[in-house]
């Protein structure tokens, strides 16, 4: 009773049991599933930090928010870059008169103006080897002298940021140039993931190691100070650029009001309210009080706000509520450690993979709604063959049960227990469970880890895990970004946290790097994709659907799968809003 209680007062909490609602100033209310860490860009390795970094940190570059297919457009750069004839050299004029936001790092407390210094200093921070930056992994071994500064520096006693790189250039003040040392296809996506977002040397020092809990960036809302809380609210900086809504799209974005705003100067919202909350229910209950603006429906409440699997509940549509389905560039998985011997093991990865009933968990979790991952390329990006089937996901106990006698377990004798660790959320406790279920059919017993997302960050990173279950979305539209989750220099810290070394992988993973897109390099990545398949270096699951909705005075919206830029182009209709509130 007392555990009930407590339980009520937290929802009427999370959903303001009030009933007083702002409708003098432009409020986005979102929902976030997971506490982060903190505001440094170089540690931004999950898409929940991404989010939050990406509303006070900003790139050279970002994806235009309505154009598909996706479309890099200049950011802090003021346009794409000159690269020389060999594609090693990109010159990068930065756009003039972008400030920092106001701080205490800086003289007088006001922001100064971004300079070409700054992208050299924040591109030598993510190098830096007493930082273990995790998105190293996107530069290493890619620009010139940037590997061996970051050499010279790991037993020295404090990094020398002052020494000039090679590959690093500042041409004027406000104009930098980056020298390859081989092609690099990628590297302008790259420069306009959050790992690469722009940092202000004075911040760093002048917070010391709390500078992660007080973000300076020259992005359009500001965060004065981040505190570890059930809610993160956001304000418009009042010194951001002239940044103006685009005037284009793809065909149909006009009928569909998403043009409204051309022109106008952004972000379009004076306010961003963020609460985390972690479990369903809570969130559902929040945004059927209309106490958030948009909502990944929840898997427990689909099938009341989606009639059939298609159709938008009518008490929903009554409140002007709308629906979107969105296919996702993305992949579930289970990893497994290959640093542990027991997974050395082919056979036993594939007999836990061939246990695993997939058209249930579907049913179970996705609403029938997701794509059985064959292997690690997502449907959408080159690489992917959808006649391509891995014989080692389907559902078969017999075949589970032979190949795990093979591996030396015969009905799963002697084979200790497995533990997976996963995120401390209903939803992926029961994921985990539905796999222990199927596994305990072959004599596997599958033991559980619950973890808060930094703590399960944290021991990837730190492989200190048996297993894993965690999805991985698209950084950029490559299937490099997918494939390069199991490339050996990758490993933890980096983004292979299974620690796969495949030297025959790698040799083809390099190669089909170098070259630019087009048949060529899809052959390179179809191939790649297929001999992962087979050698089970996860237990592969899904490429997900996910359906949202918003609010009906909620505008702009329209699914990105690279959103950390997103939430500055959104917009509230206060007069819409104000009149259907009533309805909630």
């Amino acid at each position: 009773m007392k555990a009930a209680v407590l339980l009520i007062g937290l929802l009427c909490l999370i959903i303001s049991c009030s009933k007083d609602r702002n409708f003098d100033e432009r409020e986005l209310h979102l929902i976030s599933p997971e506490k982060i860490a903190g505001f440094d860009p170089i540690q931004a390795s999950d898409m929940y930090s991404g989010n939050e970094i990406g509303k006070v940190y900003e790139g050279l570059f970002e994806f235009h928010p309505l154009k598909r297919p996706y479309e890099l457009m200049p950011n802090l750069a003021d346009a794409l870059p000159s690269v020389s004839a060999d594609g090693l050299t990109y010159t990068i004029k930065l756009k003039q008169g972008v400030l920092f936001h106001d701080s205490p790092a800086f003289k007088e407390g006001k922001g100064r103006e971004l300079k070409a210094d700054d992208v050299i200093y924040s591109i030598k921070r993510l190098a830096d080897p007493k930082l273990q930056a995790k998105g190293w992994w996107l530069l290493d071994d890619k620009i010139i002298g940037l590997n061996e500064w970051r050499e010279k520096n790991v037993a020295a006693p404090a990094t020398t940021y002052d020494e000039e790189i090679e590959g690093l250039k500042k041409i004027d003040a406000l104009t930098v140039a980056f020298k390859l040392k081989k092609p690099y296809p990628q590297f302008l996506y790259a420069l306009a993931m959050p790992y690469a977002f722009i940092v202000p040397k004075e911040a760093v020092e002048h917070f010391g190691k709390e500078f992660l809990n007080h973000p300076v960036g020259t992005g359009p809302f500001i965060l004065p100070v981040f505190q570890q809380s059930n809610r993160i609210v956001y304000t418009k900086n009042p010194t951001f650029r002239e940044k103006l809504y685009p005037s284009e799209g793809e065909e149909g974005d006009d009928k569909r009001g998403l043009l409204a705003d051309a022109g106008k100067k952004i972000p379009l919202v004076d306010k961003i309210i963020v609460d985390i909350i972690v479990e369903s229910q809570p969130k559902w209950l929040s945004f059927q009080k209309a106490r958030a603006d948009l909502l990944e429906i929840p898997k427990d409440n689909f099938d009341s706000a989606v009639l059939g699997g298609k159709e938008l509940a009518p008490e929903l549509k009554s409140k002007g509520i709308r629906l979107f389905a969105n296919a996702q560039l993305d992949v579930t998985f289970f990893a497994f450690n290959h640093d542990d011997p027991l997974f050395k093991n082919k056979k036993l990865r594939q007999a836990m993979s061939m246990a695993w009933d997939r058209g249930e968990a579907n049913k179970l979790f996705y609403n029938s709604a997701a794509v059985e991952a064959q292997s690690v390329i997502p449907p959408g990006l080159g690489g992917y063959r959808k006649e391509f089937r891995n014989p080692f996901i389907k559902y078969d106990l017999d075949m589970a049960k032979k190949l795990l006698a093979e591996a030396g377990y015969p009905n799963g004798k002697g084979l200790p227990a497995i533990t997976i660790q996963t995120r401390n959320e209903t939803v992926s406790r029961q994921i985990i469970e539905h796999f222990a279920k199927n596994l305990e059919k072959i004599g596997i017993t599958i033991k559980v880890g619950m973890n808060t997302w930094p703590e399960l960050v944290n021991k990837v990173t730190k492989r200190q895990h048996q297993m894993y279950t965690m999805a991985w979305g698209a950084d950029y539209p490559d299937a490099e970004n997918f494939l390069g989750l199991l490339y050996c220099p990758n490993a933890s810290p980096g983004s292979n946290g299974s620690n796969y070394c495949n030297q025959d992988f790698d040799t083809l993973f390099k190669t089909a790097t170098l070259l630019q897109d087009g048949p060529e390099r899809s052959a390179f990545y179809e191939k790649l994709n297929e001999t992962v398949a087979v050698d089970s270096p996860w237990i592969f699951g899904f490429h997900r659907t996910k359906f949202y909705l918003s609010q009906a005075w909620l505008k702009n919206f329209k699914f990105m799968e690279f959103n950390h830029s997103q939430f500055q182009y959104l917009n509230v209709d206060l007069e819409v809003k104000k009149e259907l509130s009533k309805k909630f």
